[in-house]
């Protein structure tokens, strides 16, 4: 990627987008940087200074911002320039200068089949009630699937939905819903101001952005109790260890309380992660986990050891953990080996899976035998075989 001498924001907004880069990094003493295609690619050899990486920073920001930047040292924030597209920007201090990170929001909101997620994402954005989770690591695509879930309820059913978000990323139409979106900062003075006051909107559904602290967890359980369908987002790696942060986001004399009403009003956890294809590009990998009555037994009990076995065992509910669709990924010549192991929860037990699948479509004999054999040539794929480096 080459970048002219005279570099401007809009230059590079505008490669950013020529590039279908997902993200640029913007920090004194490097280069430009784009990350495309899950990997990070630096733009010629022209190093930023300070001065240019501050220019930048200031051409983004409003008079106001400006001053809480300097208050704060942090800041979010987006912008759209017309005929380019809509970003993200989160401006940050290192090393005593600034650096930003800029995130290109598609203008067109994808459909949850254009995804590739699975029909259950329809019938969870239907939902009556309950709360629903998207979880997954940073750049995932966890705002872009709740807001194909968001735009197919608008799609399909009437009411009104609600947004906050820090900042806004989907731009939503007005469609069979009215749709409120609430930009912190800009529409309202804080999260949490603008949480206290959703209730009285008469919203049916409510997107709360990102569930950082206990306050808004709470707040999040509280709008699906009062029968509102909550949806929000959530860093963690799965299902499992979604519910341990939310248990944790509270005192421990608080948890009994915490796994009921996380067992009586949880709707659905929905955990992706984007996996390398063996064509070079990337595909989407989704875990489910629906709050059917076994799950809610095991919240209730704490019992969170239990989850993935009852998740295993919940298709018929459209459950399916990450393993599982790993090994449909891998059995279908989507992505290799080796990136089905790294990024499996179990890579042991997908291993031995593997093992069987393929002694099961090579020999045609049933899963018994299958076992059989590769316990008998030592390659268990749990506790003995040979190792894989990944």
């Amino acid at each position: 990627m080459e970048i002219k001498d005279n570099i401007s924001v809009l230059h590079l907004l505008k490669v950013m987008v020529e590039k279908d880069a997902s993200d640029l990094y913007l920090m004194a003493g490097a280069p430009p940087g784009f990350r495309v295609s899950g990997s990070l690619k630096r733009a010629g050899n022209q190093i930023l200074d300070t001065v240019s990486v501050e220019r930048i920073a200031a051409s983004l920001m409003s008079e106001k911002q400006k001053v809480t930047f300097a208050n704060e040292m942090e800041m979010n924030l987006s912008t759209a320039y017309p005929g380019v597209g809509r970003f993200r920007v989160n401006i940050y201090r290192q090393r005593n200068s600034i650096g930003l990170v800029i995130r290109q929001i598609k203008t067109e909101i994808a459909s949850i089949d254009d995804l590739g997620l699975p029909d259950i994402f329809k019938d969870i954005s239907m939902s009556t009630r309950g709360l629903v989770l998207m979880v997954g690591g940073t750049g995932s695509g966890k705002s872009t699937s709740l807001a194909a879930m968001i735009d197919w309820r608008n799609s399909n059913q009437a009411g009104h939905i609600i947004t906050i978000e820090d900042p806004i990323e989907y731009m939503h139409k007005h469609k069979m819903c009215f749709v409120s979106q609430r930009e912190v900062g800009t529409d309202t003075t804080s999260f949490h101001a603008a949480l206290k006051n959703t209730l009285r909107q008469a919203p049916d559904v409510i997107l709360l952005g990102e569930i950082r602290d206990r306050e808004v967890m709470e707040h999040a359980l509280a709008f699906a109790e009062t029968g509102h369908l909550a949806m929000a987002t959530l860093h963690a790696n799965n299902a499992n260890q979604a519910v341990e942060r939310i248990i944790n986001f509270f005192p421990e004399e608080a948890h009994p309380q915490v796994y009921m009403n996380l067992s009586l009003n949880l709707r659905a956890i929905m955990s992706q992660r984007l996996v390398k294809t063996v064509d070079g590009g990337r595909a989407v990998v989704i875990e489910v986990l629906m709050n059917t009555p076994r799950i809610a037994d095991l919240i209730l009990k704490g019992d969170l050891g239990g989850i993935k076995e009852a998740m295993e065992a919940g298709e018929q509910y459209g459950m399916v953990t990450f393993d599982q669709a790993l090994l449909k990924l891998w059995h279908d010549g989507v992505i290799d080996e080796v990136e089905a192991l790294r990024n499996s929860d179990s890579p042991n037990n997908l291993r031995f899976k593997m093992k069987m699948t393929k002694l099961e479509g090579s020999e045609n004999i049933n899963k018994k035998d299958a076992a059989e054999q590769i316990l008998q040539a030592g390659g268990d794929g749990v506790s003995g075989g040979s190792t894989l480096e990944i």
